[in-house]
């Protein structure tokens, strides 16, 4: 089925918000379930929520086409080929100095680095970008027993005097850790693979066959299988194949058939994957990248500055749900201060008044789709030091700092000012109620 347009996206969320946020529905039949689902967890049914400024904690899970939260195995796979040695473009272990491509730097005198160097700070490089953008997903990610995280390595050990394969039959991807909800396993494994560094040529096929194995539980695997949860892997590169066939620093047609006939197998275990091109190498032709996502109802995402994969990856969603908004009907106010996590699961922060409020949880899904829910909540004003006021106060300014990115996306704007507009409209013409004044 082909996908929908980014105009016909924007259309879709613009008419199904407004049908949520006015109560409409044709046909004498009644309104169609809503492919959105949202369960709000916190706060519960008849809780006096108490805080010192005046925001109320609202805590749930979106979940896109189906009726209870997904469980999730996702594999992540790195590309570690030579070419992942280049500068990714930011100072990614945030030292204060961004590494660049001397060869690239007109500035840099002649004899300042060694031969084949790539990157002058080799923890800004193309690999380090992807080790930081892993365990800045990992970070995210709830350890509520739904999700679980392995992780694959990749490249290709190649002849130096041939550039073909050192064997036939070699290893040319290592499972770094099988599927587990142990994150912090995971992410202690993670500077593992940057301390090996980057090495030989790019087998899309050997990483992406090894991923199957794991994740549908084949023979050899490491990880049991999960047959109810939903199985993805994100598989980031910043080139393209050339290996399995010829030489390692040539992309082959045999290379790109053979990652394609890999995906193919992916699509029949039920696998989806994620493609990340980081760079203009990866840019160049991106014919692979994007086939194997497309054959395995995947997503391809291009990375032009390679060091930004770290933002891309960690604001992924793998439950399909875009963006979760507040509104406190009774104020007349719309709150964007929600965390959003790749499982759909959220928690927020919406402006309330002393007693009674009427919230309404809006969320919205990757095809455009939007649903509402709505709750009571009471508060009451409760004490706090001045220490931890500030506190509070710094961890809603942190948060919307961190959302400005997400803003950015043109679907997620245009959702959040229909949001703003239709509250307009439903408020035309009412004198909102009183705001309290500031507790001393």
């Amino acid at each position: 089925m082909p996908r929908a347009t980014a105009s016909a996206r924007r259309a879709a969320t613009a008419v199904a918000a407004l049908v949520a946020l006015s109560g409409f529905s044709a046909g004498a039949a009644g309104p169609s379930p809503s492919p959105v689902k949202i369960l709000v967890e916190s706060p519960r049914a008849g809780e006096v929520v108490k805080n010192e400024v005046h925001q109320a904690p609202i805590r749930g899970t979106a979940v896109a086409f189906g009726e209870r939260p997904i469980d999730f195995d996702i594999m992540i796979v790195l590309d570690v080929s030579g070419s992942t040695k280049n500068a990714s473009g930011t100072d990614v272990d945030r030292d204060g100095v961004l590494g660049v491509n001397p060869q690239q730097d007109l500035t840099a005198p002649p004899g300042a680095y060694p031969p084949g160097t790539l990157s002058t700070d080799s923890d800004d490089s193309i690999l380090a970008a992807e080790v930081r953008a892993a365990d800045a997903l990992v970070a995210s990610l709830a350890a509520n027993g739904r999700m679980r995280v392995g992780v694959i390595s990749f490249s290709g050990e190649m002849n130096p005097q041939t550039g073909h394969r050192v064997r036939y039959d070699q290893q040319d991807a290592w499972l770094e850790v099988p599927l587990t909800a142990d994150f912090g396993a995971v992410r202690a494994r993670l500077p593992e693979i940057l301390k090996r560094g980057p090495n030989g040529g790019t087998n899309f096929a050997a990483g992406i066959r090894l991923a199957i194995t794991e994740l549908a539980g084949l023979s050899g695997a490491h990880s049991s299988a999960r047959p109810d949860a939903k199985k993805l892997v994100l598989f980031l590169t910043d080139g393209l194949p050339t290996f399995p066939i010829g030489l390692g620093s040539v992309s082959d047609p045999g290379d790109v058939e053979a990652a394609l006939a890999a995906a193919n197998v992916a699509h029949r275990a039920g696998i989806a994957i994620n493609t990340y091109g980081l760079g203009p190498s990866a840019l160049t032709n991106p014919f692979a990248a994007t086939e194997i996502s497309r054959l395995t109802l995947g997503t391809f995402l291009p990375v032009q500055n390679p060091g930004d994969i770290v933002s891309f990856l960690s604001g992924s969603s793998f439950a399909n749900v875009d963006d979760v908004v507040l509104t406190n009907l009774t104020t007349k106010e719309v709150s964007t201060d929600v965390r959003l996590l790749p499982d759909g699961s959220f928690s927020g922060f919406v402006p309330v008044r002393e007693g009674h409020n009427q919230v309404r949880v809006t969320a919205l899904a990757s095809d455009g789709t939007s649903a509402s829910v709505e709750l009571e909540v009471d508060f009451a004003a409760s004490g706090k030091s001045p220490r931890e006021l500030a506190l509070e106060l710094e961890r809603i300014r942190e948060r919307n700092k961190e959302l400005m990115l997400l803003v950015e996306r043109d679907h997620i704007k245009r959702f959040r000012e229909h949001q703003r507009k239709e509250l307009s409209i439903e408020g035309a013409g009412e004198e909102p109620p009183p705001r309290p004044s500031p507790a001393h």
